[in-house]
C-alpha cells in the first residue's frame, strides 16, 4: 500500500486536502488535520465554528458516497523539491466506540490545539486506504504547513 517513503512524507505533513463527492458528482475539497495509523487515516470534526443547521458537507458526501481521497503536498519555489502523496479509499464516519476514542487520542497527540477541545461526542472520518500514489521529492518535511 504505502511505501515507507510515502508513509514518512504523510506522517511529516501537517495538513491534507480531503476530497469527497456529493450525490450529483460535484467535488468538495477541504483542508484537514489528520493522523495515519496503519492502513487507516483519521480526521476529526473539531470545535472550530461551523454551521449547526445541518451536517457538514464532507459528512453528507461520505454518507451518500464513501469514496474519498486525501492529498498531502509540499510546494517549494525550488521545483525540484515539489512532492505529493494521494491516499484513496472508502471513508466511514465513526461516532463512538473504541476506534473512535483511539483516533481522537492519536489526533490530540499530533495536534496540541485539539487537546483543549471536547471531541468525545464529535464524529471522526476514517479513510480505509486502498491505494497510495505519490510523485516528486518525498524526502523531508512532507509539506509541514499549519492546518487550516
Amino acid at each position: 500500500m504505502l511505501t515507507p517513503e510515502q508513509r514518512r512524507f504523510v506522517e511529516a505533513g501537517r495538513v491534507g486536502r480531503l476530497a469527497t463527492v456529493d450525490p450529483r458528482g460535484a467535488p468538495h475539497v477541504v483542508p484537514v488535520c489528520y493522523a495515519l495509523d496503519g492502513a487507516s487515516l483519521f480526521i476529526t470534526i473539531d470545535e472550530k465554528p461551523k454551521r449547526t443547521d445541518r451536517p457538514l458537507q464532507r459528512l453528507r458526501n461520505i454518507a451518500a458516497n464513501p469514496a474519498a481521497a486525501l492529498v498531502v503536498d509540499r510546494y517549494d519555489e525550488d521545483w525540484r523539491r515539489l512532492g505529493w502523496v494521494m491516499l484513496r479509499g472508502r471513508a466511514e464516519i465513526l461516532r463512538g466506540g473504541a476506534e473512535h476514542a483511539a483516533a481522537q487520542s492519536l489526533l490530540r497527540a499530533r495536534y496540541p490545539q485539539l487537546r483543549a477541545m471536547a471531541l468525545e461526542a464529535l464524529p471522526v472520518i476514517a479513510i480505509r486506504i486502498d491505494r497510495a500514489t505519490g510523485w516528486g521529492d518525498l524526502s523531508g518535511d512532507g509539506g509541514a504547513a499549519p492546518c487550516g
